[in-house]
């Protein structure tokens, strides 16, 4: 038994909360078991409602990756075909992958560049009007 699995939610308290507990147990137990560690990344906060999503993606190219937008998720695939080198030694990892971010309702991705290696999505929080807060004025 790991630490993680270990930790008692207050789920009781909660209620209508189940998607958001289970992604938090999925979140928490995937990061000490180490399953999601590549490719590398960064959360960047550029702005007040700006982020970059940062992927460490040497040796791939721009055709060897997939950026998806599915139900709230942003899913990222690569897949690099090596078949033609024979390595002496690889330390440069380009096995296939698929890396997912649980977006906000109200996140939306407005651009994806890859440069360099690295693949950076911008990523925009859209707060619509009825959302934001307000004040009442008192009688």
């Amino acid at each position: 038994m790991n630490a993680v699995s270990r930790i008692t939610w207050p789920r009781a308290s909660f209620v209508g909360f189940d998607r958001i507990w289970n992604e938090l147990d999925t979140a928490l137990t995937n990061s000490v078991d180490n399953t999601t560690v590549f490719p590398r990344h960064n959360i960047v906060k550029k702005g007040e409602d700006t982020y970059w999503v940062e992927l460490a993606l040497a040796g791939y190219d721009h055709d060897d990756l997939t950026v998806e937008l599915e139900e709230g998720l942003l899913v990222i695939t690569g897949e690099k075909e090596d078949d033609e080198v024979t390595y002496l030694h690889k330390g440069i990892s380009t096995k296939k992958f698929r890396r997912t971010f649980r977006l906000n309702d109200n996140v939306e991705v407005k651009d994806a560049e890859f440069t360099n290696g690295l693949l950076i999505i911008e990523l925009v929080h859209i707060v619509p009007e009825e959302k934001k807060p307000q004040i009442i004025k008192i009688k």
